[in-house]
């Protein structure tokens, strides 16, 4: 008896242990759409995140702690984020690097601040998630309203006297995204030629197309995502029209030339600057691909948001959320961006958005560009 006692007291011991290294593990995840239509950008952000996590604990991990990932799929759906939101506080989070959609983004928000979990969006742009979000809210991607005030002065200085049409997809991303781009356009004296809503998801927009075209419209600004965008502009090709696409940062995927092929020639969109190119991130980009992940779009703000988190961990000398919003509030971070700060309402001080041009299944920066005749 007394030997089966010493036993279950090893294995108790031992359990004991093991929850206690179990426990001392610092848990932190990723969420955005990994499937739907728009998966391509959930595979950013997972791939984005799982490299960070893995670069970070080869180093010893936070505070001398591994990280664990949690990988949660919204869907780009509001009301799943917010499920999405609910099942990462019971699995004891210190960070979510997401939402992508603004729409999931948003909602999923209030839980986080409720809970006191800080939240880094990579990608959520629409400017309500920090002008109503809570301390603990902050992004390392630009704001539609940068976006929108560069997107409007590029087409009325590149299109004059050209037919603008403007139309977006009914979501908080789309919508606000083209209000602000029509808003900066109208400031620069320019009307645009129409203002429409399309439905995301569907396959047939011949209907909108044979509008555009009977409008004459030269130049079409797209406010939503790139399958819609996609498809758009080929049914534009099929009915002869040269009509210029110009867009947002939901292009950046290769899934956009996938969908267009050659018809994706020569379309526009805003992007922040290309942190591939940013020397300081050349070690973390060569890693990527030779792991055959070209880390495109949203890769490397997911890895900059968990850098930043760790690192004002570090300098907190906790994972306390209060402790470690006062350092991302105060600090500056060396990313894979470049440094960064956050502002007091909790975006990035890193710089804003740049023209791209879709040429030869790449996009690349837009340095010089002549509106066609």
């Amino acid at each position: 008896m007394k030997r089966f006692a010493k036993i279950l007291a090893g294995v108790a011991l031992a359990t004991a242990v093991g929850s206690a290294a179990a426990s001392a593990d610092i848990t932190i995840a990723t969420a955005g759409p990994m499937t739907g239509q728009y998966a391509s950008f959930g595979a950013q952000m997972k791939a984005g995140a799982e490299q960070a996590v893995a670069d970070l604990n080869a180093k010893g991990g936070v505070l001398g702690e591994k990280l664990v990932l949690e990988i949660g799929d919204d869907a780009c759906d509001p009301k799943q984020a917010v499920a999405v939101a609910n099942q990462m506080v019971n699995k004891g989070i210190a960070l979510m690097a997401g939402h992508f959609c603004s729409g999931s983004s948003i909602p999923a928000s209030q839980v986080y601040t409720e809970e006191g979990i800080i939240q880094i969006s990579p990608a959520s742009t629409n400017p309500k998630l920090t002008e109503e979000g809570g301390d603990n809210v902050f992004r390392t991607c630009g704001r539609d309203d940068q976006q929108g005030e560069v997107a409007g002065a590029f087409l009325a200085d590149k299109f004059k006297g050209k037919k603008v049409a403007i139309i977006h997809d009914k979501t908080a991303y789309g919508k606000g995204l083209a209000d602000e781009t029509r808003k900066n356009l109208n400031g620069a004296g320019v009307q645009e030629a129409m203002y429409e809503a399309y439905t995301a998801g569907e396959k047939d927009y011949s209907a909108l197309v044979s509008k555009l075209k009977q409008a004459g419209i030269d130049v079409l600004y797209v406010g939503g995502y790139h399958t819609e965008a996609g498809l758009i502009v080929r049914q534009m090709r099929e009915q002869g029209m040269k009509t210029v696409l110009v867009s947002g940062d939901a292009l950046v995927t290769d899934e956009y030339w996938a969908i267009t092929g050659e018809a994706g020639e020569g379309t526009l969109m805003t992007f922040s600057p290309d942190p591939r190119k940013n020397p300081a991130a050349a070690p973390v980009v060569e890693a990527f691909r030779a792991k055959g992940i070209e880390p495109e779009g949203y890769v490397l703000y997911t890895y900059a948001a968990i850098q930043a988190w760790a690192q004002a961990a570090e300098q907190a000398g906790t994972v306390d959320s209060e402790a470690v919003i006062k350092a991302l509030r105060d600090g500056e971070f060396d990313t894979v961006l470049g440094r960064i700060g956050f502002d007091e309402k909790g975006d990035v001080t890193a710089p804003g958005y740049v023209f791209y041009e879709w040429k030869n299944g790449k996009y690349d920066y837009c340095l010089l560009y002549t509106s066609p005749s």
